[in-house]
């Protein structure tokens, strides 16, 4: 019992939402979007985001990521308030801290593969000898190696995903942000995808937090947070339970939310 409780303490918040609150439009037309949400991320979760459209779940990543600003509230990141970030700054933070994984890649055309990867590492002026090192061997675990020389639109759809995955953690993020991360594939490269985020989080103990609408893509996550109107609706945790029984209780949240339903394999 007293390893047990050792362990909880030991447990490390790398990411803390505190009372956030987003408006949207002026006093005569005031939108709501986020509605005083708080929650804790620990270190090495695999979170997900649910809800319905107009939910606020984007909303939530865009303010954590920085893309967006809170209307009141703070949002830390270990111990750094980024709501007070200055927007010079901003571009800094992001490079060093964070991962992005979106449903468009956003992977550049002119660039190999292996240069889409190291251009964080470049920009952050990691030496090129390192840079070499770490491609290859996250490259390696995501099963991109003998693709590194070939541009984007020389590969498959799966095959840009997983550098995208690969450009995401390659830099050692604090927190990876995903943004319906399995939007654009169809459901080989989309299972492939989400397995290989499943091995980022358990083997290279990266911390994820993911927006999707999808149960299946949520049954991966070690946590899910609900949202409704902008507020939290429900949380629930994998804990022991097999992917096949989490995702049969994410159901269960979104058939309260009206949400979508597909059949997990």
């Amino acid at each position: 019992m007293d390893k047990i409780l050792e362990g909880v303490r030991n447990l490390k918040k790398i990411l803390k939402v505190e009372q956030i609150q987003k408006f949207y439009g002026n006093k005569d037309n005031l939108t709501k979007a986020i509605d005083d949400i708080s929650f804790d991320v620990e270190e090495g979760e695999f979170i997900g985001i649910m809800g319905a459209s107009g939910s606020g779940k984007t909303t939530l990543l865009n303010c954590i990521s920085t893309i967006d600003t809170v209307s009141a509230g703070h949002i830390y990141l270990e111990n750094q308030d980024i709501t007070e970030i200055k927007e010079d700054d901003i571009a800094q933070f992001r490079r060093k801290n964070l991962g992005f994984i979106f449903q468009d890649f956003n992977l550049l055309d002119t660039l190999t593969i292996e240069e889409n990867i190291a251009l964080i590492l470049t920009i952050n002026q990691v030496p090129e000898k390192e840079i070499d090192t770490r491609i290859l061997e996250i490259a390696k675990k995501l099963g991109i190696e003998e693709i590194l020389n070939k541009y984007p639109y020389q590969v498959s759809g799966g095959q840009k995903q997983r550098c995208a995955a690969c450009r995401a953690i390659v830099n050692n993020p604090k927190i990876i942000l995903a943004d319906e991360p399995t939007g654009s594939l169809d459901s080989k490269s989309a299972r492939q995808l989400l397995e290989i985020m499943e091995d980022m989080n358990q083997n290279m103990k990266a911390t994820i937090l993911m927006v999707t609408h999808d149960p299946v893509s949520a049954s991966y996550c070690n946590k899910i947070l609900f949202l409704k109107d902008g507020k939290i609706f429900n949380k629930i945790q994998k804990g022991e339970k097999t992917r096949k029984d989490f995702y049969h209780e994410i159901l269960d949240v979104l058939a309260l939310l009206g949400g979508e339903q597909n059949d997990v394999r």
